[in-house]
């Protein structure tokens, strides 16, 4: 971590000195108030200035892209990484290069596993909450179109047949996207049945 000491006429000036060679906001930093400042005799003799210890912390989406490097670095995966933010203010690292089946894994679980632990680390050195997607060849919105196209085709099956069908176990995220495509069904129901991580969406009749 990277600290400075600085000296200002009071606390605060010395606290925006030291911003302004840091680079850095407020957040950015831990503040030691070292020394107070001091007016001295008749405010002429032995004044002091305040002094005080700004602490840099690190930043929490450097330290996650670090360490998605550093993984992807020990799989001897070569990926192009491309950093944006969507809509909703979320870090999102998208991932591109031949090797993306390994990062990927069985229906995204090492994927998922990887963006669980970049969430952990980005939030470890944040005060806000900071959310991080992580995206390989597009497999988020592939994946979401297939369990779309699945729920449509069960739905189907039970709308017609009228027995309830138990889907393979999926993931916090998975069951949502079945659940959203058929909130609206006339036919059918969905809900969650099981405990993690072997929790299912059973879609049944009305």
């Amino acid at each position: 971590m990277k600290e400075i000491t600085v000296f200002g006429k009071t606390v605060d000036d010395a606290i925006e000195s030291g911003l302004r060679q840091l680079g850095v906001g407020r957040e950015r930093v831990t503040v030691e108030v070292l020394e107070q400042s001091s007016r001295g005799l008749f405010g002429l003799i032995g004044t002091r200035d305040a002094k005080v210890r700004l602490i840099l912390m690190p930043d929490p989406v450097e330290e996650a892209r670090h360490l998605l490097e550093d993984v992807l670095a020990a799989m001897n995966v070569k990926a192009d990484v491309v950093q944006s933010e969507d809509e909703d203010g979320n870090v999102v690292f998208k991932l591109s290069g031949g090797d993306m089946g390994m990062v990927i894994g069985r229906r995204g679980q090492t994927l998922d596993a990887l963006q669980y632990l970049l969430n952990v680390v980005a939030n470890r050195h944040s005060k806000e909450h900071i959310r991080v997607l992580l995206d390989a060849e597009n497999f988020r919105e592939r994946r979401r179109e297939a369990l779309e196209r699945l729920a449509d085709r069960l739905a189907a099956r039970v709308a017609k047949n009228r027995r309830e069908i138990l889907l393979e176990p999926m993931t916090p995220q998975e069951r949502r996207i079945i659940h959203t495509r058929l909130s609206n069904h006339p036919k059918v129901r969905t809900f969650s049945k099981g405990d993690e991580p072997n929790r299912r969406v059973v879609i049944a009749p009305k």
